[in-house]
Formats: C-alpha cells, sequence, structure tokens
C-alpha cells in the first residue's frame, strides 16, 4: 500500500491525483505546511506508512484562533436552510467513499474494516442528524407577572470551539463533536490525534469543499502540549469539547480556568458487566466478548471487569473460554478479522505491563495476554482473561484501554452492584438477567451514564445523550438533543410595550 498525500485523499470513484506533498493543516482558510514534518504507520503493519503531515506551530494556532473568531460573527448570523444543507452535503460526501474511507480508519487505527467502514456510515449519520437540528433551532416565549411585559428565550452560538479527539474513532468523535458545532452556528478549530491524521484531513477537505465560510472550520496537526494548550489558554476560544485521559482533561480545565473557558470532557471509564444466575449463558457470552474484546479493548465502553454470581459462574466460564478460542486477531485490512492491532507499541507494552501485574496481584491468567506474530509485523496481542480477580486489584481498578477481562466472582445481585460502582469512573455498564425487577433496581443502583441491559457495555445509538459520571465526564452531555446545551448560550429578552 502507498503512502497517502495532500490530494489524493479525496477519492472520486474515477480520479485519483498524486502528489508528493504532506497533507496540510488548514489554517484561517488556507492549507499551510510548517518547518516540521511527521508521519503515521499501520499499526497492523509497520512498514506501511499511511501518510506524512506538516506539524502546526503555535503561530498556526494562534492565527487561526483569530481568524475564526474574526468568521464566527457572521457565521453566527446565517441561516438555518444553509447550515443544514452544508452539514448534508458533508454527510453525502463521506457516503459517497464510505468504502475508501474505511480503508484509511483501518490502515491508520488498526480496527477491522468492518468497523472501519461502519465508522465512516455512523459519522455521516451525525453530520444529518445535525442537519436536521441545524433547522429545529427553539426558544420560548414566556408571559410576565408585570403588565405588557413578554419575555423570549433564545439560544445564540457561544463562539470558536476547540475540538481534541483521539485515535479510537479518528472520525465519528470529530463528527459528533463537529456537527452541532457547525449546526448551532459555531466556529471550529480541530486538533486530531497523531495517530490518525489522514481520517482527519480527509474530513477537512471534505468541509473545504462544502458552501462553508473560509475559516469557519480549521484543522491543526502537531503536539497536544502545544495545540491544547494554546486552546485553553486562549480568551478568544469560548469552548473546548475533548475526549481522552482523565490527567490531560484535567490539565485542559485547569489551563482554561483564567479565559472562564466552557469545558466539555469526556475521559476515563472502567465499565463492568453483571451476569446473574438467571441470565441467558448465550446472551451473556455474546454480550462479554463483544464489551471486552472489540476494538481489541480500545473503547472508553469496552468492560474489562466481568461480574459473575456464583451460581452461574462455572457455566458462564466454561462457554466464555470456548467462545475466545473462536476469536481471529489478524491485519485489520483483512476481513476475517475480528480483532486487530494495538494503537501502537507503547500500547502493547502497556498492554503486557498490566498481564504482568494481574498476576503479581494474585488472578489467574487463563488464557491469552501474549505478543503475538502474524503474517505482517504488527503490534498483535491474543485476548486476555483473568480469573480470581479482586475488586481491590489495580487491573479491576484503572482503565486498561486493553483486551483483558477479569472474571470477580460474587454472591449475589447485592454483592455485584457493590463491586460494579467500586470505581473512579461511571460512563457504562451492564447486567445480564431475566429478572425483570433486578433490571429494574439495576437501572437506578448502577452509578453510571450509560445503563445496558442483556446488551454488552459498548453500543451506543447516535440520537440519544452520550456521557457518564465521576471522573468519566465533566460537563453538559454530547450527541442528540443535549448537545446544545454545551454548544449555545441562552439569552432571556424583556420586551416592554
Amino acid at each position: 500500500m502507498k503512502n497517502l498525500k495532500q490530494d489524493e485523499l479525496i477519492k472520486s470513484n474515477n480520479l485519483e491525483i498524486n502528489t508528493n506533498e504532506p497533507m496540510k493543516n488548514f489554517i484561517c482558510g488556507e492549507w499551510k505546511g510548517s518547518e516540521e514534518i511527521a508521519q503515521n504507520i499501520n499499526p497492523s503493519d509497520i512498514t506501511d506508512i499511511v501518510s506524512t503531515y506538516y506539524k502546526g506551530s503555535f503561530e498556526h494556532v494562534t492565527q487561526t484562533i483569530e481568524f475564526a473568531s474574526q468568521v464566527q460573527k457572521s457565521w453566527a448570523k446565517s441561516s438555518i436552510s444553509l447550515r443544514e444543507e452544508i452539514l448534508k452535503d458533508i454527510a453525502e460526501k463521506l457516503l459517497d467513499n464510505k468504502d475508501y474511507y474505511g480503508e484509511i480508519i483501518a490502515r491508520e487505527a488498526g480496527k477491522p474494516i468492518k468497523e472501519a467502514t461502519d465508522e465512516v456510515v455512523k459519522s455521516a449519520e451525525f453530520f444529518n442528524y445535525f442537519a436536521a437540528e441545524a433547522i429545529r433551532m427553539k426558544g420560548a416565549f414566556m408571559d410576565s407577572p408585570r403588565d405588557n411585559v413578554d419575555i423570549e428565550v433564545i439560544h445564540e452560538p457561544i463562539g470558536v470551539i476547540g475540538v481534541i479527539t483521539p485515535w479510537n474513532y479518528p472520525l465519528a468523535i470529530p463528527a459528533w463533536k463537529i456537527a452541532p458545532a457547525l449546526a448551532y452556528g459555531n466556529s471550529v478549530i480541530l486538533k486530531p490525534s497523531s495517530n490518525t491524521p489522514a481520517i482527519a484531513h480527509i474530513l477537512a477537505k471534505i468541509i473545504d469543499s462544502t458552501k462553508l465560510p473560509k475559516g469557519v472550520f480549521s484543522l491543526t496537526f502537531g503536539q497536544g502540549g502545544v495545540i491544547g494548550d494554546t486552546l485553553a489558554q486562549s480568551k478568544k476560544v469560548q469552548g473546548i469539547t475533548f475526549t481522552g485521559s482523565v490527567a490531560v482533561g484535567k490539565e485542559l480545565a485547569k489551563k482554561s480556568i483564567d479565559s472562564m473557558t466552557k469545558l466539555q470532557l469526556e475521559m476515563g471509564s472502567k465499565n463492568s458487566l453483571i451476569i446473574l444466575d438467571d441470565a441467558d449463558i448465550n446472551t451473556a457470552v455474546e454480550a462479554s466478548i463483544k464489551g471486552a474484546y472489540n476494538a481489541n479493548g480500545q473503547k472508553c465502553t469496552s468492560c474489562s471487569k466481568l461480574i459473575v454470581t456464583e451460581g452461574i459462574y462455572e457455566e458462564f466460564l466454561a462457554a466464555f473460554k470456548n467462545k475466545m478460542q473462536s476469536l481471529v486477531v489478524g491485519n485489520a485490512m483483512n476481513p476475517s478479522s475480528q480483532i486487530g492491532p494495538c494503537i501502537d507499541k507503547k500500547q502493547l507494552d502497556a498492554n503486557l505491563e498490566y498481564i504482568k501485574l494481574g498476576q503479581e496481584e494474585g488472578a489467574t491468567l487463563v488464557c491469552g495476554g501474549e505478543a503475538i506474530k502474524t503474517d505482517t509485523q504488527g503490534f498483535y496481542f491474543s485476548p486476555a482473561l483473568f480469573v480470581d480477580g479482586k475488586s481491590s486489584m489495580r487491573i479491576n481498578q484503572e482503565e486498561m484501554f486493553a483486551a483483558i477481562a477479569c472474571v470477580i466472582k460474587v454472591k449475589d445481585y447485592d454483592e455485584a452492584i457493590e463491586v460494579l460502582n467500586d470505581t473512579e469512573f461511571g460512563l457504562s455498564g451492564g447486567i445480564i438477567t431475566n429478572d425483570l425487577k433486578k433490571s429494574m433496581q439495576f437501572k437506578h443502583d448502577a452509578e453510571i451514564g450509560n445503563v445496558m441491559i442483556n446488551l454488552p457495555t459498548a453500543g451506543m445509538d447516535n440520537h440519544v445523550p452520550f456521557g457518564g459520571r465521576k471522573n468519566s465526564s465533566y460537563g453538559s452531555r454530547e450527541k442528540s438533543y443535549t448537545a446544545s446545551d454545551f454548544y449555545t448560550t441562552t439569552k432571556t429578552v424583556y420586551i416592554k410595550y
């Protein structure tokens, strides 16, 4: 596979344009290079350089903040029909080449090709959803207790939005942040992960090909410490929406306090799935396998704690181990691969360290947990299963972001819910049971933002709110109608007549 260059990333059905220039930053409505060039590699095959790109500089960021602030004022006054048209255009162009764009995601993120292509489709759905939201802008008329006074409540864009996104959903997460930001009249500065710049560049090229005024959307590659800090400390950036680690999220919060920047932070997680004695065994195993191992466990909604009551423990464990044997780890471009590689060597090494740590803490490694070789040189890891786990173990408290699951045996529902809530995080969690009363009780007892009943902990719908509690999230919910809570500000107008 060849190195993708600047102009071939948007590919028509009939034409590819080849150049030798690395991907540029989209700054102040123009495509600009810099003095520093970096590259990203395919984690399935480290001999495959997916793309090269120019790193954005401090000057680039400050320039684009200033320009974005200026153009946002007129964009805020744009018609809702124009915003709808632009967002629909982006969605249509994503779908026109979904298979090709899926290949790009598979190559640079290591996501199995079907999942990668599905991500392109879901990303288009976000733009279509918020195209509809753009023309459904809501306000309110209210009476006043005073004579001859009317009240209007209106929602206005907050201004310039910094969008900082991770590599595990390199198109979908930018989509569900950028689409509402534009729909509600804000300007956007996107800082994608350095592991997945190519798909971000594709999205930027698509956006640039629409009727969106120059400068309303910008793209800057580079180090988070440079770009993120500049966004956080600028008084001309009114909001930052971030998905990433707890440590980085908290640093952004500290650095943005002087500028009083509005924040939306989606951070870490430690998700659990409870399996009760009355659970359907097939449902329990399927939900556990998908939740723990899909995407190599590199999802914020993956579950690494499997909490199983003692009456079904042995049956579940036998069925789970049997199902694990059928999992196929391999090159993300191979349609038969169910699990791709870790994103990079750092993540692979971290996985191996957690395997060592789990054994040192007293958990029993049943299978997996090794670096493996395939027909290409990549960062492959065999899905791991621990038993004899305790809730206090670090492998059951820390977010590993790995295809590692630990089974914890408990006596009953009460102990299970105690173990599930025994974490600093609160993003997702689930229960497998046929007991309606226990299901309803779990809905209220679980200290989490996303409750899954007889479903995997991963796999959220696009049109409903997403977010967590505790150290998992800070600020208002993402996606759906609740996105307006972050991307708009409320103004109350009193009219005397």
